[in-house]
């Protein structure tokens, strides 16, 4: 299968990439470093771009979606603009173009996360798009045109991540990028449709 990895570079879409190494993969980022194209998922023409390149895909994964984090009373509209534009319309774009170059009966797999699930301070932006993209991918699947399937993959912390996110995550129990990368695996070489 061709898959395209977006945001392949962080610590998520490594974790994608080791569950799915065994296909032909493309990669993409919003820097392009170390990836094999450079695209920005807050912007639907930069979306469109990538996929004129890289032609028909049977899979694609956003492992990406900024986030900002603040106390809820202090978070300003730039903050809360940043993180819906990336984190939710960012995926949604990228599904919503990416339709026009996904073989039937492929993929979309996208990324959420716990914190809607189990909310800590400061992170209610990131807790809200996760949920939205919960909500997005039940929903979706029913509308998916020539049978292409679509799922979410809702980590906890990866342990690779863990300095950076331990410290406002005490008593959540971090997972290996390995097995974050067989969930990946799962929706991409299943059949399961709609589901996290």
């Amino acid at each position: 299968m061709k898959i395209l990895i977006v945001g392949a570079n962080g610590l998520m879409g490594q974790a994608a990439l080791k569950g799915l190494a065994h296909h032909d993969v493309v990669t993409a980022s919003r820097s392009g470093s170390t990836c094999d194209h450079q695209v920005d998922i807050t912007n639907t023409a930069s979306i469109r771009a990538l996929f004129e390149k890289v032609g028909q895909v049977d899979a694609v994964i956003c492992a990406v979606g900024h986030c900002e984090y603040a106390p809820f009373v202090t978070m300003t509209d730039d903050q809360w603009r940043v993180t819906i534009e990336s984190k939710l319309l960012g995926q949604i774009n990228l599904v919503r173009v990416g339709c026009d170059y996904v073989a039937d009966c492929g993929s979309f797999t996208l990324i959420s996360g716990i914190l809607n699930i189990k909310p800590v301070p400061e992170a209610i932006a990131d807790a809200t798009t996760s949920g939205a993209i919960d909500t997005f991918v039940r929903c979706v699947a029913h509308e998916m045109p020539r049978g292409i399937r679509i799922n979410v993959v809702n980590p906890t912390v990866l342990e690779e991540a863990w300095d950076v996110y331990g410290a406002m995550m005490p008593g959540f129990e971090p997972v290996p990028g390995a097995l974050v990368g067989k969930a990946f695996q799962r929706s991409v070489e299943g059949f399961i449709s709609g589901e996290g």
